[in-house]
């Protein structure tokens, strides 16, 4: 078994493959939810569903959002109303008691659904209603995801990383907001000075998730500071890692991000924007995975390929290239379920394993 720490876009796209490195029974996911909001009294969780759709051969890979020639009439008649009524459009927090009142996965992250600030489809809202109806009747965040998986045919495991709330909240010069304010409605465009994981303190992983840390890890080419923060702030979780093989793959080329607001989050807490500054936040990383332009010297581990990930074939590529790098810091291979009985038969010469231990290395 392997376990991924899923964010954003990075990790999905990396479990992306048509031809699985990692046979699909045997991968867990552990998805980020610092990202959810409550949108006019639905749960929306951006970063599962990504994991959801793509898994159940439904998401829109030209945006890696949503569901793929999904229809958004709903979406459009709200906006509709909300002209004719002369209401100002999203997005429209709810007021301070609102925010600490009703289901409490949803607190500190709640907007009114006028003229939503996030384009939904009428099929992804289906999705919404059914998480949030589940969660009414009384299942667990981690229920209603297995739920849904179900229903979507999902072959790995998805797991929500927590049953308890907590929100990435970007601070600014003109005020705190919800990370989907900052990067959907303002572009990533507000200076950030800081990042906070509200509630994560008090917030604990499940006891699943707990069981999938203790299997080796990989971190895709996510933001370190956003979608796989919110992992790590909960309580034990660093300490998990530190205690089981873990490969992690660089969001940057060198000082070049390959996607979103990385580099400026990066910056807002202190850290590096570049590969060098992901090795440092990423102490409990045994082995790196970067891009084969990428010169940057670090004192653990390295393989080099191509990881920028466009096509099933790349993501095919950087997973072999985790995989190896798995085997060589001392992840138990006949537990890795592998697609090859070999992991060498994953090398080949798209790349580049000679700063790599032999395999059965120690970490």
């Amino acid at each position: 078994m392997v376990t991924f720490l899923a964010g954003g876009t990075g990790t999905p796209k990396l479990l992306s493959g048509e031809d699985p490195v990692f046979a699909r029974d045997a991968v867990t996911v552990v998805g980020n939810t610092g990202d959810d909001v409550e949108l006019g009294g639905l749960l929306v969780s951006p970063d599962i569903d990504t994991v959801l759709f793509d898994g159940g051969g439904v998401l829109d890979r030209e945006t890696w959002w949503g569901i793929e020639g999904d229809t958004h009439e709903t979406d459009d008649e709200l906006f509709r109303i909300a002209d004719a009524a002369g209401l100002e459009a999203g997005p429209r927090y709810l007021d301070d008691d609102a925010q600490t009142a009703g289901r409490d996965i949803a607190c500190w992250r709640r907007f009114s659904g006028v003229a939503e600030f996030m384009t939904i489809g009428d099929r992804d809202r289906a999705v919404h209603v059914t998480r949030t109806s589940l969660l009414d009747e009384g299942e667990t965040l981690t229920d209603a995801t297995r739920t849904l998986a179900d229903a979507f045919d999902l072959e790995i495991e998805l797991l929500p990383m927590s049953d308890d709330p907590v929100a990435t909240m970007i601070h600014t010069p003109d005020g705190e907001m919800h990370f989907q304010e900052y990067w959907v409605a303002e572009r990533a465009d507000p200076p950030v000075e800081d990042v906070e994981f509200r509630g994560a303190d008090r917030a604990d992983p499940t006891p699943a998730v707990e069981a999938a840390l203790a299997d080796p890890v990989v971190v895709g080419p996510s933001n370190p500071v956003t979608s796989v923060g919110p992992i790590r702030a909960l309580p034990g979780v660093n300490r998990a890692l530190d205690r089981t093989p873990v490969v992690a793959v660089s969001p940057f080329c060198a000082d070049e991000p390959f996607s979103g607001p990385v580099a400026d989050l990066m910056a807002g807490v202190g850290r590096e924007p570049s590969t060098a500054g992901v090795a440092e936040s990423y102490e409990f990383a045994d082995a790196f995975v970067l891009d084969s332009e990428d010169g940057t010297e670090l004192t653990r581990p390295v393989v080099r390929t191509d990881t920028k990930i466009d096509e099933h074939a790349d993501a095919e590529r950087v997973a072999r290239a985790c995989a190896l790098a798995l085997a060589a810091v001392g992840a138990p291979v006949a537990d890795l379920g592998l697609t090859v009985d070999d992991p060498a038969n994953l090398d080949g010469d798209d790349i580049d394993t000679s700063d790599l231990p032999a395999f059965g290395g120690e970490p």
